[in-house]
């Protein structure tokens, strides 16, 4: 049977319960995946991340290139040894840092040549590098090298870039179909959809990836500071193109709202830096609203963080303690409000999954987004 397989298994409209099966377990979606930027996720360990039922964990390309190296990790028996987490893994492919890196870095057809936020020295990523640096890494979904367009960016850059991603595509597929697998286990391979805010390219890409017949597909390059309403535009056009029958991922999405809006229109995998960034500066995503816990008004709330989740550490911990904690910069404040806010991410999705199956999601998505947007 091939590890890579994905299964609906209950529809709302577009959105869906599925199942994907990966060489390290099967996972259930709609799913969000923690950011590990350079292999852990930021303050908390493996059994923490478990603890909450995390599924899939995210690292980075360029960081992990930078340094430990590939090699490094690929010695201590990949990402699965290296870090300790023996789920699935899913590595982007860089192509957001080269973004990023503004006035740092060069594209042509080549690939990519970055100045190395680190040390200063020049590096090279074509699309054949990166897809070695994730077969070395060893994750079990690695993503296709691709040029994410910042926004605004004018129609013409934006073609030029798409095609050029769509050229780079080829260059992955053919080296990662050519290449044995270094662990024993398949890697599945994303192509990206681009085509920044314009509905033709959008379009375009979405065929074109299509046509790849991979085991998954992408959509990149919004969340990036267009309006909500403008990347909710452009997901739908592309759900309605990329096949039913595989798992779609929307990269680097996002607010609370944002993920319940694109469950909506039939995404499947999510990821985002926001909960565990906003949780170490003191912004708590509830099951009632956002709550900023620096203010005055939570000094002397002996309520707990947010029962409703089912976490230990949401239920056990008081709104004042860990105001007291905040305030005071002691490190067990970003620790318990990372684990609260990625809990509450999952508990997020884990509802969604609940209320598809039950029947009932777009009743309970709309009275959701109007909660969770709330500032308490």
């Amino acid at each position: 049977m091939d590890p890579f397989r994905f299964q609906v298994e209950a529809r709302a409209g577009r959105a869906r319960v599925g199942r994907l099966f990966t060489p390290h377990g099967a996972v259930e979606t709609p799913l969000f995946m923690p950011v590990g930027t350079a292999g852990s996720v930021k303050g908390l360990m493996p059994k923490d991340l478990e603890a909450i039922g995390s599924q899939v964990l995210l690292t980075n390309t360029y960081h992990l290139l930078l340094r430990p190296g590939p090699e490094r990790v690929r010695a201590l028996g990949g990402l699965h040894g290296f870090a300790g987490w023996k789920g699935p893994w899913l590595t982007d492919s860089g192509g957001f840092q080269v973004m990023s890196l503004g006035h740092m870095r060069r594209i042509d057809e080549e690939g990519v040549v970055f100045q190395s936020h680190l040390d200063g020295r020049l590096i090279k990523l074509t699309p054949e590098r990166s897809i070695a640096v994730q077969e070395a890494l060893g994750a079990d979904l690695i993503m296709a090298f691709d040029e994410c367009t910042p926004y605004p960016c004018d129609y013409a850059y934006a073609r030029q870039s798409m095609e050029m991603t769509h050229r780079w595509l080829l260059r992955c597929q053919d080296r990662f179909d050519t290449t044995e697998g270094k662990y024993g286990y398949n890697q599945s391979l994303f192509p990206i959809v681009q085509g920044s805010v314009y509905k033709d390219l959008r379009v375009q890409s979405a065929e074109f990836i299509a046509k790849q017949g991979r085991e998954g597909n992408a959509i990149g390059g919004l969340s990036v500071g267009e309006p909500a309403e403008m990347m909710y535009e452009m997901t739908e056009l592309v759900t309605a193109i990329l096949p039913v029958e595989k798992p779609r991922y929307l990269m680097g999405v996002g607010t609370p709202a944002n993920i319940l809006e694109c469950i909506a229109l039939g995404v499947d995998m999510f990821d985002c830096v926001m909960p565990t960034r906003n949780a170490r500066n003191g912004m708590l995503f509830t099951s009632e609203g956002i709550i900023n816990i620096r203010n005055e008004k939570w000094k002397d709330d002996f309520s707990a963080i947010d029962p409703a989740i089912g976490n230990e550490v949401s239920s056990t911990y008081t709104k004042a303690y860990l105001r007291h904690l905040t305030v005071s910069k002691e490190i067990l404040a970003a620790q318990i409000a990372s684990i609260h806010n990625l809990s509450f991410y999952l508990w997020l999705v884990g509802q969604a999954r609940e209320h598809i199956q039950a029947g009932d999601f777009g009743s309970w998505k709309t009275a959701m987004v109007q909660k969770v947007s709330t500032r308490l």
